[in-house]
């Protein structure tokens, strides 16, 4: 099914929320500034990551909620549709586009900044733009009453660790795309054999999981959820070394960074309405935030054991990727690929 992203991307844009109400002054300084400290946050991650050293630095794209559905919604096209590009959507299409409309508008609002590594920088032409959301990262830091310079370069170190990890390993973007591809891959399973894969999953306990993981390997075919299970280590990896690397730089660059660690955490963690909380569930967001902890936790106790040079080799191959049971126990991974 070819999904209709032009009209997802129409119905995203009007029914999003507006942003928090600013004078033009202070959305253009503010603009200004998550430019400048998209650059400055470059010298410091590859100094902290040892990753991208001498390659180019590029200029982040500074959007509004409109802007970042627009992008998400060519990134998307372009990850997901294999049909040929001249098929038109039919009816499916077209409510899989409304769906999808309504989804990423919910995001719009959420999203402080991204990298997507499969859309072409519109300067280079170069694989890879990262994005940040001016109306969303204004209206965090106004909630945590934090200093705003600080809070936007912290938030662009981390975008920026993204824009160095792609870079410098050209093959995660393949690993990412081939997982993508294996995960949305028409399940070959008969209705009977998958109703007997999910009998004997449950007998044998696997049920016990909790969560989205236990879901998703009830309901994947087997190949679906080897895939599933990568992009999630994948996720923990890329999210955890990020947080890692935020924190890192310490207060020289940021010197309010323990004050908005302890904040913005706070928030990520603060009570949920029943809405919120089935909100949250359906678009992922709390797998996501398991993402930032459990991958944070396993960043820093390697790079606390062996260093960060030597943490690298964590960035050879799929091979060297940490398997789930490493995510929890990081001597594993130090004692299998180290």
């Amino acid at each position: 099914m070819s999904i209709d992203w032009q009209l997802a991307a129409t119905v995203g844009k009007k029914v999003a929320r507006p942003g928090p109400i600013t004078t033009g002054y202070t959305l253009t300084a503010a603009r200004e500034e998550l430019a400048s400290s998209a650059v400055a946050a470059e010298a410091p991650v590859r100094e902290v990551t040892g990753l991208a050293d001498g390659l180019p630095v590029p200029t982040a794209r500074i959007l509004d909620r409109g802007g970042w559905i627009e992008a998400a919604t060519l990134s998307m096209s372009a990850m997901l549709d294999t049909e040929e590009e001249d098929s038109k959507p039919g009816i499916s299409g077209r409510l899989a586009g409304v769906q999808a409309g309504g989804v990423l508008a919910l995001l719009s609002g959420a999203i402080l900044g991204q990298y997507d590594p499969f859309t072409p920088d519109p300067e280079s032409g170069n694989d890879g733009v990262l994005m940040l959301v001016t109306p969303n990262i204004i209206a965090v830091e106004r909630a945590l009453h934090v200093v705003p310079g600080d809070f936007r370069l912290w938030v662009c170190l981390h975008e920026v660790t993204h824009r160095v990890q792609f870079s410098a390993n050209p093959w995660l973007r393949d690993y990412m795309s081939s997982n993508v591809e294996a995960l949305t891959a028409e399940n070959s399973e008969s209705s009977s054999e998958m109703v007997g894969r999910i009998s004997a999953a449950m007998k044998n306990g696997r049920q016990r999981e909790k969560g989205i993981v236990g879901a998703m390997q009830l309901l994947q075919s087997p190949e679906q959820y080897e895939a599933f299970s990568r992009m999630m280590m994948l996720g923990t990896l890329l999210e955890g070394h990020a947080d890692h690397v935020m924190d890192a730089v310490g207060p020289a660059k940021v010197p309010t960074v323990d004050r908005i660690r302890t904040a913005f955490d706070k928030r990520r963690t603060r009570p949920q309405n029943p809405v919120q909380r089935l909100l949250r569930a359906l678009l992922g967001m709390d797998a996501k935030l398991a993402q930032y902890i459990r991958g944070k936790a396993f960043v820093d106790e390697v790079v606390g054991t062996v260093g960060m040079t030597r943490f690298n080799a964590i960035w050879t191959g799929p091979e060297t990727m940490p398997l789930p049971t490493e995510i929890e126990q990081p001597r594993l991974w130090i004692d299998r690929v180290l």
